[in-house]
């Protein structure tokens, strides 16, 4: 199973799915990781996971769920 990075551990709940620290997007991120090993189910039964980001601006690393990311924009391949 894949492991999280060191910089996941540390990682801050995200509301809005931009960094809490500067505003940034997830594709402003330098390095992701989507937790897939233990997705959570919504009452329509469907699956999210914990995706992480490590800020590219001011070095936050941040999560935020799937099902939260915006669509429709660049943060779209995140």
């Amino acid at each position: 199973m894949p492991v999280p990075p060191p910089w996941a551990n540390a990682a801050r709940h995200a509301q809005g799915f931009v960094c809490p620290g500067c505003g940034a997007t997830a594709a402003q991120a330098k390095a992701v990781w989507i937790n897939r090993r233990s997705p959570v189910y919504t009452p329509e039964q469907q699956r999210k996971w914990q995706e992480f980001y490590h800020c590219g601006e001011c070095d936050t690393a941040w999560w935020g769920w799937s099902s939260d990311r915006p669509t429709g924009t660049e943060d779209d391949s995140a």
